[in-house]
């Protein structure tokens, strides 16, 4: 005969209500182990189809669905770990050129090139104010409207979105006409409040710059542009 676990009745004389059976339990952890013919015999429902089994069967169903779980979550770590890696292969492909260079004004169009050659970017655009006369005449060397200045000024982190009326998508070599999103990335100098470049990224898809995406990587994009670019700018600034 087996003993399946219910509430006692509480109209019943004599007999603890649950929640004396519970404070038993939990003040005797072992009680359940020091009567073995007890615990095989306890009946609870099952999950699935409501049908009875064994206690000892059920603490195995509930091990064996952590066990999927955590099974799970190791596959989403190693996902995630592989995705890490790649980026960061990438970043090193994109990096090492860089370090390279020995004339700065080669700089803007290395980095452009290596941005859409490395991280497969469609549209890469860029432009740099502040620099020292005489102006390089180069495309990223051209000259910026005060609002996108002012702009750039404002945002210490990259905004990521639609193209809608920026001054900047003109900047790509269709002038943007199959732009749909868009990256906006300010350079500045260390924590200087004003920036001296923008770097813009483009695409023709529409989601592949969203708002709700983050932004982590293109901050370090952020960081590495503007510590190159920066060889420039006049001394001291």
């Amino acid at each position: 005969m087996t003993a399946s676990v219910s509430h006692p009745n509480p109209s019943s004389p004599g007999l603890p209500d649950a929640e004396a059976v519970a404070r038993f339990l939990r003040s005797h952890p072992s009680f359940l182990e020091d009567h073995p013919d007890l615990l095989s015999g306890l009946q609870v429902s099952h999950q699935a189809g409501g049908r009875t089994v064994s206690l000892v069967e059920r603490q195995v169903d509930v091990l064996r669905q952590r066990y999927k779980a955590l099974e799970l979550r190791l596959a989403e770590l190693l996902r995630h770990g592989e995705e890490h890696d790649a980026i960061s292969g990438k970043l090193q492909r994109w990096l090492r050129p860089l370090l390279a260079v020995r004339d700065p004004l080669e700089l803007p169009d290395r980095i452009t090139a290596g941005l859409r050659e490395s991280f497969t970017v469609p549209q890469v655009a860029l432009r740099v104010w502040s620099l020292p006369a005489p102006t390089p005449a180069r495309d990223w060397a051209q000259a910026v409207d005060a609002a996108t200045m002012a702009w750039a000024d404002a945002h210490t982190v990259p905004v990521c979105g639609p193209r809608g009326e920026d001054a900047a998508a003109r900047w790509f070599d269709d002038g943007g006409a199959s732009t749909r999103s868009m990256a906006r990335i300010a350079l500045r100098v260390g924590a200087n409040p004003h920036a001296f470049g923008l770097l813009v990224l483009g695409s023709a898809d529409v989601n592949r710059f969203d708002p709700s995406m983050g932004t982590a990587f293109l901050e370090r994009i952020a960081e590495i542009t503007s510590a190159a670019l920066s060889r420039l700018l006049p001394a001291g600034d």
